[in-house]
């Protein structure tokens, strides 16, 4: 019997090592199928006209075409390579494939006056669809960077660059390029795609529009769903550690892939561009608070974003001020992009008539570029309530047009953005009604001279997130890997 079980024990091992062996040789065997295959894809990228040699940099950025903050950064990155470096070849995987190259280029111009030196190639990506979060109802964290595999896959038998840099926060795409295309890899993070709140709210078992009240209230689900979260993390966390070089946008995005990634001495903080040559244009005068004082809210109108605080602390605070209120508005500007906005917003409607502020907040959809900045000129503050936002652009826009900053105490805005500028404070931060409703009364009972001080003090402070401040930050990270890959000859 004993013969039997150690024959059964010995066949098992033999049986795992001979499975171990083959499953490398294959894998060993597909990469150099992709490397030697890699040679015949786009030749035109890999040499100019002359047949000196180019490095090429691959952009993984499904959505190119969006126009959001998100592609403006992809566009001042490619832009900043041309400018610098004559000898890059530049390619953006993308799958927007109804949208010509040069329609693509065209919105890019139209909507961020961005114009790239030289020309750039498109590689076009027919799966996208696998990366929608619609079609994953439920695992949508998993399912999303599974099919983020599936997308990189296609991405990578349709070209294979020398530096692969992930934009859009597909980190299980890295280890493709890295092990199997030679690449060297790298990322800019502009949110992780799990955070250590995330976890945090599961374990506590707090409602948010992330962790949906029935899991919250049940002990079981929440924690299945946080044994679901610690896996998807670690998975994450293996797959983003892989990068050569990280880039995140801000010091909350930071200190969140630091937990996940450990990879603190590969990551460096690049603060988005943000385009606010138009705001600072706004006439900043000392003058006295109109007759009608007018706050401000710029944020789509998706749950995270919290607009529901914004008019509760509005209603207090004129609640709070008595007869006048007659004197105070809020403007609620933002965009809609689809019919669970428009229920959002008829549900904001609804909450101001239940609050009886309805004749004294108005709701501005989908704006245009100059009724926007009318909106923000004649604003005596701006408020901005979305918890852990990664950055706040909308923050940074609203400083540079001279509005008076209250932001979320938490993310981008607290650790980044509303703080002292020379020693000299740029703005306030609150949590909940009442700090909003103090904030609100502090920034209007100030003197007329004080206010406009403060407003100055935060127009200046914004030159932090420029055009030429991101271009130097970025091309700090990104030429000693360009150079590594130089010094090596390529792949």
């Amino acid at each position: 019997m004993f013969s039997l079980v150690s024959q059964w024990a010995t066949l098992l091992v033999v049986s795992g090592v001979f499975f171990v062996i083959s499953f490398t040789v294959v894998l060993f065997l597909l990469r150099l199928w992709v490397r030697w295959r890699a040679k015949s894809l786009l030749p035109h990228l890999r040499q100019d006209g002359k047949g000196r040699q180019l490095l090429t940099v691959g952009f993984f950025h499904p959505y190119c075409n969006a126009g959001g903050g998100g592609e403006r950064v992809l566009w001042m990155a490619i832009k900043a390579l041309q400018k610098k470096h004559s000898h890059v070849s530049c390619i953006v995987y993308t799958g927007d494939i109804e949208a010509k190259p040069e329609e693509i280029l065209g919105r890019a111009r139209q909507r961020f006056n961005i114009v790239l030196p030289k020309p750039i190639e498109f590689v076009y990506l027919r799966r996208r669809q696998w990366v929608e979060a619609c079609k994953y109802p439920y695992f949508t964290l998993l399912g999303q960077s599974l099919g983020s595999l599936y997308l990189g896959w296609e991405a990578l038998m349709n070209f294979v660059p020398d530096l692969y840099i992930d934009s859009m926060g597909y980190a299980f795409t890295v280890p493709l390029f890295k092990y199997f295309g030679g690449s060297k890899v790298a990322c800019y993070v502009h949110y992780p795609t799990i955070s250590t709140d995330m976890l945090q709210k599961v374990t506590d078992r707090t409602q948010s529009f992330n962790n949906a009240n029935f899991i919250a209230r049940s002990s079981f689900l929440s924690n299945f769903k946080l044994m679901y979260y610690r896996i998807f993390a670690y998975m994450y966390g293996v797959a983003g550690k892989r990068n050569d070089v990280v880039m995140v946008n801000s010091t909350w995005t930071f200190n969140h892939i630091q937990a996940l990634w450990s990879a603190g001495n590969i990551t460096h903080i690049v603060y988005p561009s943000c385009d606010v040559s138009e705001f600072i244009k706004i006439p900043l005068e000392k003058s006295p608070v109109s007759k009608e004082r007018t706050m401000v809210s710029v944020a789509q109108f998706r749950p995270e974003k919290n607009h529901s605080l914004q008019v509760k602390s509005f209603a207090k605070f004129l609640n709070s001020v008595g007869g006048d209120k007659w004197l105070y508005r809020l403007v609620l500007v933002g965009g809609c992009r689809n019919e669970g906005d428009s229920e959002r917003v008829e549900a904001l409607r609804e909450l101001c008539r239940e609050l009886e502020v309805e004749n004294s907040v108005d709701f501005k959809l989908n704006v245009s570029f100059d009724e926007l900045k009318s909106c923000m000129s004649s604003a005596v503050l701006g408020l901005h309530s979305m918890c852990d936002e990664h950055f706040g652009i909308g923050v940074v826009e609203l400083m540079a047009a001279g509005t008076v900053i209250v932001a979320h105490n938490s993310g981008g805005p607290k650790l980044d953005i509303v703080v002292p500028f020379n020693e000299e404070p740029t703005g306030f931060l609150a949590d909940d009604e009442e700090s909003y409703v103090s904030a609100m009364k502090t920034v209007l009972n100030m003197s007329d001279d004080d206010r406009f001080r403060l407003r100055s003090i935060a127009r200046q402070s914004v030159s932090r997130f420029s055009d030429e401040k991101f271009e130097e930050s970025f091309l700090a990270v990104v030429d000693p890997v360009l150079k590594s890959i130089e010094g090596n000859g390529g792949k």
